[in-house]
């Protein structure tokens, strides 16, 4: 691949991803305020207790059919009288012995009859119905309860509501749900170069891509983001911005000065003003990962490129948020796909690579440094590389569809 740093770099004192992952998630203290929401309004919101159902769903047996309500002892006989008819939403009276029930798709099963042929196989005769088949007891009936039983768990606390979530819950007659309440996370980005859109550069500015980048993604979390702009770079203003973000917020994210030189401050900041936990991750992009607490308040420091900013806030922060609200966390699901390059010399770091899927294998963009954010608009996940592997084409490679982490 063109443009990529393949060289080893596994020094010593830097963190396997995993490891990091499973230290951070360790350390999480979630949330516990809760807040009482119409359903209507929970899509993406955390649960924060167990809802159980109040009814069996379906409340009754009902047809999955279009057709005829019988008892399947009776459906042998040369002709059956229609006794009764029964559209979706009526109650029916009991069938009557030797006869069937005109029934319709929902429509309760009425008592007496277990059995409903299909409209397709049964034709009308002088006015009775005739079968063309000979069913089994309980054809096309959806027993009551077949989905979900009165009193079982409808849905579980820590459950990141999805659409499907509240199409179920609403199936038991839910009209409120207790969630968490969102997060506060405070945004600030550190460096004397960045300018915001709209301005003219000047020499030795750049356009700060990254606060865009991650109000985007905390905004798509449904966390509210307390904007702080941009940090100058100096020892000063980083301390006062840590220490105004920790008075309003539930987690910090920076982005920039957590490396090693001279103008790199929040490091030091963040060690003066309460104490650092990880740093410096065996990951590419995004060595230089700070997590920590600015007093009580936890501290993510993100790298000042712009694509480690990216694939450490998927990997790292996501999942530390999600779980900060009270949601349970698993691992994001990875495609095993033919790989459509080839990597002969492994790297010292276990690497993600911004890649998409073309004619089924993963193809990487063409330049893979941490400063090329364009690569992660044109991709549509990332490929993992373990450290010290080797990938010749076609071999299986492990790909994490963006869909996976951006939402």
């Amino acid at each position: 691949m063109q443009g990529c740093d393949t060289a080893p770099d596994a020094k010593p004192g830097l963190m396997p991803v995993e490891e990091a992952i499973e230290a951070l998630l360790a350390d999480v203290q979630p949330i516990t305020d809760a807040e009482r929401l119409p359903l209507m309004d929970a899509v993406g919101r955390v649960l924060a207790e167990d809802v159980f159902a109040a009814v069996d769903v379906p409340p009754a047996a009902n047809s999955a059919m279009d057709g005829y309500a019988c008892f399947h002892g009776d459906a042998a006989k040369a002709g059956l009288r229609i006794s009764q008819r029964i559209p979706a939403g009526s109650a029916p009276a009991p069938l009557e012995p030797g006869t069937v029930a005109r029934i319709f798709t929902g429509a309760e099963i009425p008592q007496g009859a277990d059995t409903v042929v299909m409209q397709e196989q049964a034709e009308l005769v002088d006015g009775q119905v005739r079968f063309s088949v000979q069913p089994e007891a309980g054809d096309n009936v959806r027993p009551r309860g077949q989905d979900i039983a009165a009193g079982a768990v409808v849905v579980a606390a820590g459950t990141r509501l999805q659409p499907a979530d509240l199409g179920v819950l609403a199936s038991t007659g839910v009209a409120q749900v207790a969630v968490t309440r969102p997060l506060r996370v405070a945004l600030l980005c550190t460096g004397d170069e960045l300018v915001e859109p709209g301005a003219a550069l000047k020499p030795g500015q750049i356009y700060n891509s990254n606060r865009y980048l991650l109000a985007g993604l905390l905004h798509k979390l449904g966390i509210q983001v307390l904007d702080l702009g941009r940090v100058a770079d100096s020892a000063d203003a980083t301390r006062a911005a840590l220490t105004k973000a920790a008075s309003q917020a539930d987690c910090i994210i920076s982005t920039g000065g957590v490396s090693v030189g001279d103008e790199d401050h929040v490091k030091a900041a963040v060690e003066s003003l309460g104490e650092l936990r990880l740093w410096r991750l065996r990951i590419k992009p995004g060595k230089p990962l700070a997590y920590g607490r600015v007093g009580a308040v936890p501290f993510f420091g993100l790298p000042g490129n712009p694509a480690s900013a990216l694939v450490t806030f998927c990997l790292l922060a996501r999942p530390y948020l999600l779980r900060l609200q009270g949601a349970l966390v698993e691992p994001p699901l990875m495609l095993q796909v033919p790989a459509g390059f080839a990597r002969p010399r492994p790297g010292g770091r276990q690497e993600y690579l911004r890649s998409r899927l073309e004619a089924g294998r993963a193809c990487p963009f063409v330049n893979q440094s941490s400063g090329v954010l364009s690569s992660a608009s044109w991709a549509q996940g990332l490929v993992v590389v373990p450290p010290e592997t080797p990938i010749a084409e076609g071999d299986l490679v492990g790909f994490i569809p963006f869909s996976e982490l951006l939402g």
